[in-house]
């Protein structure tokens, strides 16, 4: 008996990521490579894996991600262990586990990759996702927090992307956020009934994630509640204060947000978000803040004051996708017989050595020029016996069809040109 074969596809809320947009994936992370070197920063690639607690203590069990969106299973020695659904704890318990702090200087760190949250797969949010994110750890300045920023917009211009918006925000510290905190809850009292339940849940439990609520009905009674940044203490208004001038000595506008508290429980002072309208409600290209009291909380015994960032490359790229043109396909070498191959094989050996992409089509000429211009090839070259014996090969410009006969040396300058 024989049972019908089962068509087995990408599991939900992942994708495969295809030619022609891995190229723009590809230059879009070549182009924050170089921003990264330009501002002194090293790759560091964490595992995949890590144990559950890291997430728990770092990101804090009462955000959504612990709660409700970790792969996370049970490791035959019982172990719990979790897909990463972020990398910044990962980074922080490599630096405390590899003592980076006895490196000189500030320890700046890259990286990129997939993370992993059980999300509701939508327009630009997947279960496996992909993340370009850096962190600065070993110091308090408010200019590293500038720098930082104006690295992440650095990136942003040179990959294309116009018209996105920075939020900036400060969300106080150890001395001054447990008051604020305690009476966001006591206004909440009142007026979280009315809410979501997720609101109803943290209003207790956690009142400031209920500012990081996304539900639209949700909203007028949030822009009520009293803002953080008036009740920042005065190390922690000093410190904002001069964030912004940095920002607007770099020349980098910005607006404050006193409601932006971005969702992970690590982040203290500096928040900031970037925003584009191209991505429809779930907005954020990218978000960050300072975490000064994160690497205590792993367990570290030095103090380690750090700020990063995360870009979802997923939704930047969708982002930039419309204004890219893919890279052309230089050359599409035409042999017409055996002997018109191998010598074909031969020029596509050098051309390529020498940088420029080529193909090699065998075939009936009419079916080879028609798939040269499906690739977007910009020159055909044409080998057959007659310019065998002539040493010059036929090379059209597939753009204005214009052709001329050249010598093997003579391509290389023509597809510089």
């Amino acid at each position: 008996m024989k049972f019908p074969t089962i068509l087995i596809k990408a599991v939900k809320g992942t994708r495969d990521l295809l030619p022609p947009s891995t190229e723009l994936w590809n230059r879009v992370e070549e182009t924050a490579r170089s921003v990264f070197r330009a501002y002194n920063y090293r790759e560091i690639r964490t595992p995949v894996l890590e144990e559950t607690q890291l997430f728990a203590r770092g990101v804090g069990e009462e955000t959504d991600i612990v709660r409700k969106e970790m792969y996370t299973f049970e490791d035959r020695d019982a172990t719990s262990l979790t897909l990463r659904p972020e990398n910044t704890a990962s980074v922080i318990r490599a630096y405390i586990e590899h003592r980076l702090d006895q490196r000189p200087g500030i320890q700046k760190l890259y990286y990129l990759g997939p993370m992993f949250r059980r999300e509701r797969p939508q327009k630009g949010r997947y279960r496996q996702f992909y993340q370009i994110g850096a962190e600065a750890i070993g110091s308090e300045s408010p200019w590293t927090d500038a720098e930082v920023i104006a690295m992440v917009v650095e990136i942003l211009r040179r990959v294309g992307l116009t018209g996105f918006q920075l939020l900036v925000n400060s969300i106080g510290d150890a001395n001054c956020r447990p008051q604020y905190i305690e009476r966001l809850r006591e206004d909440l009292r009142s007026v979280a009934p009315q809410m979501c339940d997720d609101c109803r849940r943290r209003a207790e439990t956690n009142p400031l994630r209920v500012l990081d609520c996304k539900v639209e009905a949700d909203q007028p009674i949030i822009e009520k509640l009293p803002s953080i940044v008036n009740h920042l203490c005065e190390p922690c208004g000093a410190h904002f204060a001069a964030v912004k001038q940095h920002l607007c000595d770099l020349g980098i506008p910005y607006e404050v947000r006193p409601r932006l508290v971005r969702g992970l429980d690590y982040y203290m002072r500096t928040t900031f978000e970037v925003v584009h309208g191209s991505l429809g409600a779930q907005n954020s290209v990218l978000g960050g803040g300072r975490y000064d009291g994160l690497a205590e909380s792993l367990g570290s015994k030095i103090h380690s004051p750090g700020i990063g960032f995360s870009i979802g490359e997923d939704r930047l790229v969708m982002s930039v996708e419309e204004t890219y043109t893919p890279d052309r396909l230089d050359l599409l070498i035409a042999p017409l017989g055996g002997r018109a191959l191998r010598q074909a094989a031969a020029i596509a050996q050098q051309l390529r050595q020498q940088g420029s992409s080529v193909e090699l089509a065998e075939g009936k000429l009419k079916r080879v020029m028609e798939l040269a211009n499906k690739l977007g090839a910009r020159f055909t070259l044409i080998i057959g016996d007659d310019e065998l014996a002539a040493g010059k090969f036929k090379l059209k410009n597939m753009s204005t069809g214009d052709q001329q006969d050249v010598t093997v040396e003579e391509i290389v300058p023509l597809l510089q040109k």
